[in-house]
């Protein structure tokens, strides 16, 4: 049984998937970067797809109690690989890392 967060920091993924590449992105999401982002101790609390407005089409969430988690992460050999892999799924990323509030974040 996964061990419960009590959020406090929230690491935001934006982007839109390009044209044709959706499920080898769903796969990849689903079969590498959540699993390796939980071991890390960050939990995938969201995914959006916006369908309207000036914004990426797609967000995601992952929550931890402790901003270390996050920073490891992503000074990682293991985030970079990751990254470099979601990156040819995509366009327009961005990635921040923001205080817990528990409401969507744009």
């Amino acid at each position: 049984m996964p061990e419960l967060v009590r959020p406090r920091f929230t690491l935001i993924l934006t982007y839109d998937i390009h044209n044709g590449l959706n499920v080898p992105y769903f796969r990849f999401i689903r079969q590498e970067l959540e699993p390796a982002l939980q071991d890390a101790g960050l939990v995938l609390q969201d995914a959006w797809h916006i369908a309207y407005g000036p914004y990426p089409e797609r967000q995601l969430e992952f929550v931890t109690d402790e901003l270390s988690r996050v920073i490891s992460i992503m000074h990682s050999p293991r985030w970079e690989r990751l990254e470099n892999k979601l990156l040819s799924f995509v366009e327009n990323y961005n990635v921040r890392v923001t205080r817990y509030t528990g409401v969507f974040k744009v």
